[in-house]
């Protein structure tokens, strides 16, 4: 069947296509180009516009599959809205790989939760270190010219003023509680997620996660009220695992040495390793077999 014009990634490949054909034409006129066609650091605004539009109408359409539990094509629709989504939105990105992550849970795809989850991390962390550099520039603006307008003086004599947030301000404002949003949906995700598959490695991830989420002042208080109750439970799960690992391993790396020991009429039971109580660090003994 043939593809509809509105695929979800109709705009951006048109795009691509037509830097193709671009190229295709240079080669024809005997210039030299580059062979992989790369997406554009950024769209131009009324194509970024448009391809924006389309993945918010795919979301649209994935969160109508999710709300009648259809989860598997929930998957898919919001995996097409993200094929479409500018690839450097990364706000929008984060809440379409966080919806994604919510769909597995609900599935019980645990692993794949967990890595929707840790995308939609990623991507919020890369964000607000973006916002941050952009605002410690603009705050070192705003200083710069003050200091070079504004004597001392003036400032002192000068009546004091109540400065109103700017709508400019709101926004920022809003943005930010947007992210720690997104940021709390998606690490109370990959937490349960981590926790769910278990593990030692994921059990000490969930925790680190919950610790994370005890900080964060904009959690629901029936969120609240799961994260202290799992930080009271995953401790113990997670020591008990790490102890059931490191058995296993210890065991697999006996049956090892005994496999290399043996030639030499020797076993791992000729070798004892020695706590020192004092440093807790450890000394191998060697015992001759009776």
């Amino acid at each position: 069947m043939a593809s509809r014009p509105d695929s979800p990634k109709s705009r951006i490949q048109e795009h691509l296509d037509k830097k193709a054909k671009e190229q295709a034409s240079e080669q024809d006129d005997g210039r030299d180009v580059e062979e992989d066609v790369e997406p554009p650091a950024r769209f131009p605004p009324e194509e970024e516009a448009n391809l924006l539009g389309e993945s918010n109408d795919k979301k649209s359409e994935a969160n109508t599959l999710f709300s009648s539990a259809k989860y598997e094509n929930a998957i898919n629709k919001y995996e097409e809205a993200a094929a479409v989504c500018p690839h450097y939105l990364d706000y929008e990105l984060a809440v379409l790989k966080s919806n994604i992550a919510a769909c597995h849970l609900k599935l019980e795809q645990w692993k794949d939760a967990i890595s929707s989850a840790s995308g939609a991390i990623e991507g919020l962390e890369r964000l607000e270190k973006a916002e941050a550099s952009e605002e410690k520039g603009s705050e070192q603006d705003e200083d710069d010219v003050e200091e070079e307008i504004v004597s001392s003086g003036a400032q002192k004599s000068g009546p004091a003023t109540a400065k109103a947030e700017s709508d400019a301000e709101k926004v920022k404002r809003k943005r930010k509680e947007d992210i720690l949003r997104i940021r709390a949906k998606a690490l109370m995700r990959r937490a349960r997620a981590r926790s769910e598959l278990g593990g030692w490695s994921n059990l000490s991830g969930a925790e680190e996660d919950y610790k994370i989420l005890a900080t964060m002042a904009n959690l629901s208080p029936a969120d609240r009220k799961i994260v202290m109750s799992q930080l009271r439970i995953i401790p113990p799960r997670a020591k008990e695992a790490q102890e059931k690992e490191m058995g296993e391993m210890w065991g697999k790396l006996k049956d090892l040495g005994n496999g290399i020991l043996k030639p030499f009429g020797l076993s791992t039971e000729n070798f004892q390793m020695v706590k020192d109580e004092k440093t807790g660090g450890y000394s191998m003994n060697f015992k001759q077999g009776e």
